[in-house]
């Protein structure tokens, strides 16, 4: 499943984010990746950006249900 998320500048309309986060279902496990491609073309160039990589992140922790973890598990 693919959550995505935009960005615009009110003022001028024009698109100021586009980002997203794949969530595998139905695994034992929760997992989460950033909703784009390795982007080995901009490594050095100073366009890469980490939200996608922090959203991940953020949606895995708001997937996490304490009260089911146990010791162990």
């Amino acid at each position: 499943m693919k959550l995505l998320g935009f960005g615009v500048d009110t003022a001028t309309g024009e698109w100021t984010a586009l980002s997203g986060v794949n969530v595998a279902l139905r695994l034992p496990i929760i997992r989460t990746s950033v909703n784009h491609g390795t982007a080995f073309d901009i490594p050095g160039s100073g366009k890469a950006q980490s939200i996608s990589l922090l959203e991940a992140i953020d949606y895995a922790l708001k997937l996490v249900d304490t009260s089911t973890v146990t010791a162990g598990s």
